[in-house]
């Protein structure tokens, strides 16, 4: 039975999720605070980048099944897909959530579902959602339903995980878990598991925790091979032929509004049981300073004065236009704390978000001492380094991300430096 659904919240998860019940043919009235995103989204256009979505929004659009606005309005189901960032003491930062949840009150009625989608500490359906919506004078469970879906895809792949990743559903209750369910098979075809709301909170936190501490991991180790002359990224995967071991891989550090977020919810609950969880998250916090004193440390070892570096990468993945809790901008800000010149440079971010940047690749090179590749974008891995050390003032070049063949570079006459690889050079 197709429903009419009101999604609050039309960045990376929201948008992709309003189009693919709108494709499917629900009803879907997309809200968001920003006017120009929402103009945009009518008329057709993306304020993000996602692989598949112009195609699928010009779809649901030109079928009549999906606008946007920014206020809500009746439905049948209401799914909340809004920001759960942390405040710089890194405590949890509800009031996108709550304010969202008080926005639609209005509009709620008798028999209506209310699905929050975005990542959240364990009970905030329970002590954040819940008294909100007692507003509604609709009694919980039995007049008005609630559930947690955990978003749980990744960027650069959303649609097709969206149909094939298992989902969690967590209800306030039985029928709140059902009507969820029934809901998302609308498009997934995957097992779609069912818990109360509390678990799973828990369960997305928990997947999300379990890739910061293996990454930072990863990043021990990296900085213990920078140390005794091992390249982390070949042992690494020599240790993954294990039938038992997987470990991720180093980098300059973590973002994304997930993995490098979601892991303080846990600390800010319990304390003083989660010692493992925040020496994880400090570690991986602390790459982008170990990231630029790297590059002042070539740069020395190299006898270079005033040096200019080339910075190749603002997202915090390959392949997308994404910066939130990026690296690359922490990276930024410990290059201007020490005083060092640089340039961006990123395919995938058309609009100028950082300082000194640019959206020519040859103006970030022009004169450039090092160039510093901190993002794995496709494009980057293409690069000729016969054609990169004709604009370059000097031949380095340094790798955080394993992204470029350095035997190459090398012999294009670069000082060719890799990250968490004290072997080659």
């Amino acid at each position: 039975m197709k429903k009419s659904l009101c999604v609050v919240g039309l960045g990376y998860i929201g948008l992709p999720t309003s189009v693919m019940f709108a494709i499917h043919g629900h009803k879907v009235h997309g809200v968001d605070v920003n006017q120009k995103a929402v103009d945009m989204i009518n008329a057709k256009q993306l304020h993000i980048e996602e692989n598949g979505l112009q195609e699928r929004l010009e779809e649901a659009v030109d079928a009549g099944n999906f606008k946007a606005a920014v206020e809500p309005e009746e439905a049948d189901v209401f799914i909340i897909a809004v920001p759960s960032p942390i405040r710089e003491d890194k405590t949890a930062n509800l009031d996108y959530v709550r304010k969202a949840t008080e926005a639609i009150v209005p509009y709620v009625r008798e028999g209506n579902l209310v699905i929050l989608e975005s990542t959240v500490p364990p009970r905030t359906v329970e002590d954040v959602m819940l008294p909100v919506l007692k507003d509604t004078g609709l009694e919980i469970g039995t007049e008005l339903f609630v559930s947690h879906s955990p978003e749980r895809v990744i960027p650069g792949k959303v649609f097709q995980e969206l149909v094939e990743n298992d989902r969690i559903v967590g209800g306030i209750n039985e029928k709140s878990s059902e009507m969820t369910k029934d809901l998302y098979r609308s498009f997934v075809k995957a097992n779609i598991h069912l818990t109360d709301a509390t678990t799973a909170e828990m369960a997305k936190v928990i997947e999300n925790t379990y890739r910061d501490v293996n990454i930072a991991f990863a990043n021990e180790l990296a900085l213990i091979s920078d140390q005794i002359g091992v390249n982390a990224w070949e042992a690494i995967k020599l240790a993954n032929y294990h039938p038992r071991v997987n470990i991720h891989t180093p980098g300059p550090g973590v973002g994304g509004h997930c993995i490098a977020v979601d892991p303080w919810f846990l600390a800010e609950i319990q304390p003083d049981l989660s010692q493992m969880i925040q020496l994880s998250r400090n570690t991986n916090d602390n790459m982008p300073v170990y990231t630029a004193n790297q590059i002042e440390k070539l740069m020395k070892d190299q006898f270079i004065q005033d040096p200019k570096v080339a910075l190749f990468g603002l997202s915090f993945k390959a392949n997308i236009d994404d910066q939130r809790e990026s690296p690359s901008l922490k990276v930024i800000l410990e290059l201007v704390e020490k005083g060092i010149s640089f340039k961006t440079f990123d395919p995938h971010i058309k609009e100028n978000v950082a300082s000194n940047q640019t959206q020519d690749m040859d103006e970030a090179l022009d004169g450039a001492d090092i160039l510093v590749i901190l993002t794995d974008h496709d494009e980057f891995k293409q690069l000729d380094p016969e054609y990169i050390k004709s604009k370059m003032n000097n031949r380095v070049v340094y790798d955080t991300k394993n992204a470029l063949n350095l035997d190459n570079w090398t012999e294009a006459g670069f000082i060719a430096k890799r990250l968490g690889d004290s072997k080659n050079g």
